[in-house]
């Protein structure tokens, strides 16, 4: 799997893509560890994501990495975020919109 392409191909609108491998603190051999408040500031900045911002995280597994970003969102007190049970798949069977538009990485 790409999960990057596949966000690129297809995603809920308006949503944006956030890599657990990057959002990670670079200093550890363990993978997805939690990065400094700093570092996930920083990806929060570039994605363009406000702590006055609803977020709502999902994946195309349906529960695979969503819950560590929602995780990682609560860890550093932001409250506003939620977790789509079920994910992309979820979404699907609701026939919810899909953005499918070109997206530049």
């Amino acid at each position: 799997r790409d999960p990057r392409a596949e966000h690129a191909a297809r995603r809920i609108q308006g949503a944006r893509y956030f890599d657990v491998d990057r959002i990670s603190d670079p200093a550890s051999h363990l993978p997805h560890m939690l990065p400094s408040a700093a570092q996930f500031a920083a990806a929060c900045d570039a994605l363009g994501v406000t702590n006055a911002d609803q977020v709502v995280v999902y994946d195309g597994a349906g529960l695979f990495s969503a819950a560590r970003a929602w995780w990682m969102f609560k860890a550093f007190g932001h409250d506003a975020v939620a977790l789509l049970d079920g994910g992309m798949p979820a979404w699907d069977r609701a026939a919810g919109t899909v953005d499918n538009d070109p997206v530049a990485h």
